[in-house]
């Protein structure tokens, strides 16, 4: 897979993700956190079981240690960065949490150098500044009224930073992107269901009346959205794919001033641009001044 097709796939999830942060706030009036992500985890592992069960006969080799080590790392990231986000929501609006759960842009090139002794090209750091810089003002620009909600989706983000960290070695060790994706959602799953049967009253009737947030996030969200993110993330820098991926705030700020009325303030769209600008900077900038280094070398 080319790096340009890799990218635009990464840009689809990002607008799946960010419309999803509506059906995961409305579902919040039905259900609970856990039961939430239990069905549509589970729905979406089902889904996408028959892929997984024929790409393992394709690769027809077991998941080395490793392999095992790095999905365990993202299962313990995606349930936690899943579950404070979802608890997030019941109090936190979705344009505040798109900017709030974009904070991995930073927490990324962060890990990656801590961890991964990554030399970052340093218009990376440029770019996640922009980034940054651009979520705030499509949140509003103020940080003034948070809520208890907003709190945890930002503790969700570090989350979110190691599973985007880990993701695309995992991918790339196993050879099975949708299978670790299908073992995640599964596993996950599983134990948002056992931690719902614990801790939450579990209706028929909540699960009938919000049958349409879990049918889109089970569906769209998990089974397409994040099974498009692990197959991409293998042919995109780490750092470059946490910027694109920001752009999840940008959809779900657009998709909450359509669908529910929080309309973006005038220094929104600056954000808008800023958040662009960011991810050309990083796409774009680090080979354009590599030929041109490379152009005053040859004379």
């Amino acid at each position: 897979m080319s790096r340009s097709t890799a990218t635009a796939l990464l840009i689809v999830a990002t607008i799946i993700w960010g419309s999803a942060f509506i059906a995961q706030k409305s579902a919040m009036d039905a259900m609970e956190p856990l039961t939430f992500l239990a069905a549509r985890y589970l729905l979406g592992g089902i889904l996408i079981l028959p892929l997984a069960i024929w790409e393992t006969r394709r690769v027809n080799k077991p998941i080395t240690r490793q392999g095992w080590k790095l999905i365990g790392i993202l299962l313990f990231a995606f349930f936690f960065g899943s579950w404070l986000q979802q608890i997030g929501l019941l109090t936190a609006s979705v344009t505040n949490t798109g900017f709030l759960t974009g904070f991995y842009v930073f927490f990324v090139p962060v890990l990656m150098v801590v961890f991964a002794k990554a030399k970052l090209h340093r218009l990376i750091w440029v770019a996640a500044a922009l980034a940054f810089s651009g979520l705030f003002l499509l949140s509003g620009g103020k940080v003034d009224n948070f809520v208890i909600g907003d709190y945890f989706v930002l503790a969700s983000s570090f989350f979110w930073a190691l599973y985007v960290f880990n993701l695309g070695s995992a991918a790339s060790i196993t050879q099975r992107p949708i299978t670790v994706s299908a073992i995640i959602f599964l596993v996950g799953g599983t134990i948002s269901a056992l931690g719902a049967a614990g801790t939450e009253t579990i209706t028929l009737e909540g699960l009938q009346i919000g049958w349409v947030e879990i049918l889109y996030a089970g569906v769209l969200s998990t089974a397409i959205g994040f099974t498009l993110h692990t197959i991409s993330q293998q042919h995109v820098p780490t750092a470059n794919a946490a910027l694109i991926l920001s752009m999840e705030s940008l959809f779900a700020a657009l998709g909450a001033a359509i669908i529910l009325g929080e309309r973006l303030e005038p220094t929104g769209y600056i954000g808008v641009l800023l958040i662009f600008s960011a991810i050309i900077l990083a796409e774009a900038g680090p080979v354009f001044f590599e030929r041109t280094r490379a152009r005053r070398v040859a004379k």
